[in-house]
C-alpha cells in the first residue's frame, strides 16, 4: 500500500483511531468466550476439554479464511472490505447470541472469524501503509491497542455477564458495539486510500518463500505456548484456587491491563532495539514464567503478579513481530500480515488443543508445565528463523 506523501497528520491519527476501536470489537468477540467456557460448558453440555473447541472451531476458521479473503479481495478498496468483513462479523455474534444448539454455536464462531480475518489484517495493512518507517511499530501498536483493550473490558465484561445473566448476553452486547463501528467505517474511513493491489497470485508467492513462512509461523509457536494455559485460565483457577465469578474476572482483568502496557512496551522496545531482539527477550520470559501456573494454589497475590507479568511479556509480542514481517516483504504487507494474523489463530488453536490433551491426560496443572516447555520450541524456532533471514 501506498499513500499520499502529504496526507494530513490528523487524518491518518483518526483513522488510526477508528480501526482501533474497531479492533476492540474484534477482539471482544474473539477471546471473550476464554472467560466464559464454565458456564457454556454446562449450558452446552460440553466437557471441559471439548468445550476449547468453541474458542479453536474460531482458530481455524479465521487460519483458513483470513489469507484467502484477504488475497481475493485485493483489488476492492480498503473501506469497502473492511465493511463487509465486521458486518460478516457482526451478523454472526448475533447468530451466536441466539443459537439453539452448540453446533450452531461453532458454526457462528466459524463465520465472525471469517469477517475478523478481513478487518484485522487490513486494517494493520492500511496503517503500515500510510506512516513513515520509522514510526511503523508504533503505530501497528496503536491499531492493535484495542485488541489488548479488550482483554482489559471486553473479556472480564464478557465473563462477568456470562456467569451473571449468561452467556448469550455477552454475545449481544458485541453484536450491539460493532453497529456503531460499521457507521464509522463507512462515513469516517478516506475512499481515497491508495493501495498496492494484491491477489492470489501474491499469496501463491508468500506461501513459496520458506524464509518468510518461518518468520510468520513463529507466530504460531509463540503464541501456541501462550494459547495452552491462557485458553483453560477459568476452570484453571476456578479449581485451583476456588476462584468465582469476581475472581475469575478480576483475573481477566489483570491479564489485560498487563497486555496494555505489554502492547506499549512491544513497539517502544521493537523501535528502540528491533524486532528479533525484542522477540528474543519475550519468547525467553515465557519460558520462565508458565512454569509457576502448576504450582497452585498459591497466595492470591502471587497469582496476580504471576498472571500481570505473563500478560506483560506476552502481548508485548504483537507489533515487533508484524514489523519483522513487514520488513521482509513490504509489497506484500496485506497479504503477509494476513498470514500472520492467521498465524495468531493458528496458534491459538493449536494451544487450546495441546492443553486439553494435557487436561486429558494429567490434569489442569500440567497446563503450565507444557506451556513452557512450548515456549522453548519457539526459542529456537526463533533462533532458526532470524539467522536463516539475515
Amino acid at each position: 500500500m501506498t499513500s499520499p506523501p502529504d496526507a494530513p497528520e490528523g487524518s491518518v491519527k483518526r483513522l488510526i483511531q477508528i480501526l482501533s476501536v474497531t479492533n476492540f470489537v474484534i477482539g471482544m468477540g474473539a477471546f471473550m468466550v476464554i472467560g466464559m467456557l464454565p458456564p457454556m460448558a454446562e449450558s452446552l453440555e460440553m466437557s471441559t476439554a471439548g468445550s476449547g473447541w468453541i474458542m479453536t472451531i474460531y482458530a481455524i476458521s479465521y487460519a483458513i479464511a483470513s489469507p484467502l479473503l484477504v488475497s481475493s479481495t485485493g483489488g476492492i478498496g480498503r473501506r469497502k472490505v473492511l465493511f463487509l468483513g465486521l458486518a460478516v462479523f457482526t451478523l454472526a455474534n448475533l447468530l451466536a447470541a441466539i443459537a439453539p444448539s452448540g453446533a450452531v454455536v461453532l458454526i457462528a464462531r466459524a463465520f465472525a472469524a471469517a469477517g475478523a480475518g478481513m478487518v484485522t489484517p487490513v486494517a494493520a495493512a492500511v496503517v503500515a501503509g500510510v506512516v513513515a518507517p520509522e514510526r511503523r511499530a508504533k503505530s501497528l501498536a496503536a491499531v492493535f491497542f484495542g485488541l489488548t483493550l479488550a482483554q482489559v473490558i471486553g473479556v472480564p465484561a464478557g465473563s462477568y455477564i456470562a456467569y451473571s445473566i449468561g452467556w448469550r448476553y455477552a454475545f449481544i452486547l458485541v453484536t450491539l458495539l460493532a453497529l456503531p463501528c460499521l457507521w464509522l467505517i463507512w462515513t469516517r474511513v478516506p475512499r481515497g486510500l491508495r493501495f498496492q493491489p494484491v491477489g492470489l497470485r501474491d499469496l501463491s508467492a508468500v506461501l513459496a518463500d520458506w524464509r518468510i513462512m518461518l518468520a510468520v509461523l513463529f507466530t504460531a509457536t509463540f503464541l501456541a505456548a501462550i494459547y495452552v494455559p491462557f485458553t483453560y485460565i477459568a476452570p484453571l483457577m476456578e479449581a485451583h484456587m476456588g476462584f468465582g465469578r469476581d475472581g475469575i474476572s478480576s483475573v481477566l482483568l489483570t491479564f489485560g491491563l498487563a497486555a496494555v502496557v505489554g502492547n506499549l512496551l512491544g513497539g517502544w522496545m521493537s523501535d528502540r532495539f528491533g524486532p528479533t531482539p525484542t522477540l528474543m527477550l519475550l519468547a525467553i520470559t515465557q519460558v520462565l514464567l508458565m512454569p509457576f501456573l502448576s504450582f497452585l494454589p498459591m497466595a492470591a497475590w502471587m497469582v496476580f503478579a504471576l498472571i500481570f507479568t505473563w500478560s506483560i511479556f506476552g502481548w508485548s509480542f504483537t507489533a515487533p513481530q508484524q514489523a519483522r514481517v513487514i520488513s521482509l516483504a513490504p509489497d506484500r504487507a496485506p497479504v503477509v500480515l494476513s498470514l500472520n494474523a492467521a498465524a495468531i489463530y493458528v496458534g491459538a488453536a493449536v494451544g487450546a488443543s495441546v492443553g486439553g490433551a494435557a487436561i486429558s491426560q494429567s490434569g489442569l496443572l500440567a497446563l503450565g508445565w507444557v506451556g513452557g516447555a512450548m515456549a522453548l520450541v519457539g526459542v529456537a524456532h526463533l533462533l532458526v528463523s532470524a539467522r536463516i533471514s539475515r
